[in-house]
């Protein structure tokens, strides 16, 4: 866990550099580490370029980790006191790093300058929040969705997309046989989640110190996935797989159901030559329901230079640079002008793209899996082992979810 510290002390200042269009003329130098996207070294390296020409004496060094190497490198440089000055965090990460006081709280910098505030998605800026206040701001966003096989529905005979879990069961079912199977999903940072919510389950009680998800329902959706795996119904490597696995197992053509964040569609298209407008479908899951799995920008509290940090994010998350990124990457970036902008061009341009990123900020009052708690990880190493283990036939539901339950309240308790 890391230290706890002292709190921001002077939001006011920070909200007046927010607003600032350019940090007085003095040779400052900043970092900025992001989330394993060094493909886009040119589009990044003008962005600091620009943002240096506006702020004369101003130096930003960029540093790019991959997934598991970006936590322990940040860990690393946060107990030697240089932690980067602005960082970009997936998922749920960044709640450990707002409640032990590794990040600054952004809230009445964001709220003191209208420009800013009014730019993002207030679904998505929401999303951020810890305890009421604001840590981070969208950087991109992504959420998850239901891809089908059309080819595969049609020889099924099913019309469109499953309106319910009994459905999803069901058409997996009528999928299913030889090499088939009917229903995969992601399962790393909650992504499955939003099977639970549309079943009404509740992982912990509303002020996240007990666990609620222990009970006869959850105990017979549980049951039900574990047969629908066992007979084929479902791929098997929805619950051993994480990302390469499951996207290229869709991408063969041979899976009737792929439930995954947007960007999934770019992996397996890439290796699937079935994948056409006219072969793949796209919807929400059933209910709206969906888990989040964006990427957002903050700001040590222990940067040297808070004021330039600020300002680089307000550069870096404004039209000019997130219309960049977005057109480049064709993913959203939670800036409202920048994504309608984009959207308009898709419907005509690509409309399988456009219908896949429209998903992601329609039905955003249903995101789940994205708990408000600095004990995430921990949480998810309690549960998921016993959750897997009921999945994959190992042990009963019951006595997983019983065994889960213990795992998961021993670490609220511990806080």
């Amino acid at each position: 866990m890391l230290g706890r510290r002292s709190a921001l002390k002077a939001p006011a200042a920070l909200a007046a550099a927010l607003a600032a269009p350019a940090v007085a003329q003095t040779r400052r130098r900043i970092s900025f580490l992001t989330w394993n996207i060094i493909d886009q070294e040119p589009l990044i390296r003008g962005w600091i370029e620009s943002f240096q020409r506006a702020n004369p004496g101003a130096e930003v060094e960029w540093l790019d980790k991959k997934g598991p190497e970006l936590p322990p490198f940040y860990q690393t440089q946060l107990a030697a006191g240089t932690p980067p000055d602005v960082i970009n965090t997936q998922g749920a990460l960044w709640l450990e790093y707002a409640a032990n006081g590794a990040l600054m709280d952004l809230t009445d910098a964001i709220a003191s300058d209208a420009e800013v505030k009014s730019r993002f998605n207030a679904e998505y800026l929401a999303n951020w929040t810890y305890q009421g206040r604001n840590f981070m701001v969208p950087f991109y966003i992504t959420k998850t969705l239901l891809f089908y096989n059309k080819l595969l529905f049609r020889q099924a005979g099913l019309a469109g997309p499953p309106g319910s879990f009994e459905e999803i069961l069901a058409f997996a079912d009528r999928i299913k046989g030889g090499d088939r199977t009917g229903f995969l999903t992601l399962n790393f940072d909650w992504l499955y989640w939003p099977l639970f919510a549309m079943n009404g389950i509740d992982l912990l009680t509303p002020d996240l110190k007990r666990t609620a998800f222990n009970t006869p329902k959850t105990v017979e959706v549980v049951e039900k996935l574990a047969r629908a795996s066992e007979n084929g119904a479902i791929n098997k490597i929805s619950w051993t797989g994480r990302w390469v696995e499951p996207n290229g197992a869709f991408g063969t053509g041979n899976v009737g159901m792929l439930h995954a964040h947007s960007p999934a569609y770019y992996f397996f298209k890439g290796q699937g030559a079935w994948v056409t407008p006219e072969t793949l479908g796209v919807a929400h899951a059933p209910g709206g329901y969906s888990t989040p799995n964006s990427h957002g920008l903050g700001v040590s509290k222990g940067s040297k230079h808070p004021e330039l940090a600020i300002a680089f994010v307000k550069h870096v998350t404004a039209e000019a640079q997130a219309g960049q990124l977005a057109n480049q990457r064709r993913i959203l970036t939670g800036n409202t002008a920048v994504d309608t902008a984009l959207l308009a061009r898709l419907e005509k341009e690509d409309p399988t793209v456009h219908a896949i990123l429209r998903t992601q900020i329609e039905h955003t009052d249903k995101m789940v899996g994205n708990w408000r708690t600095p004990l995430d990880s921990r949480i998810k190493e309690a549960f998921w082992p016993e959750l897997q283990n009921a999945l994959l036939g190992r042990k009963p539901a019951a006595r997983a979810l019983a065994d889960a339950e213990r795992r998961v309240q021993r670490e609220l308790d511990r806080g």
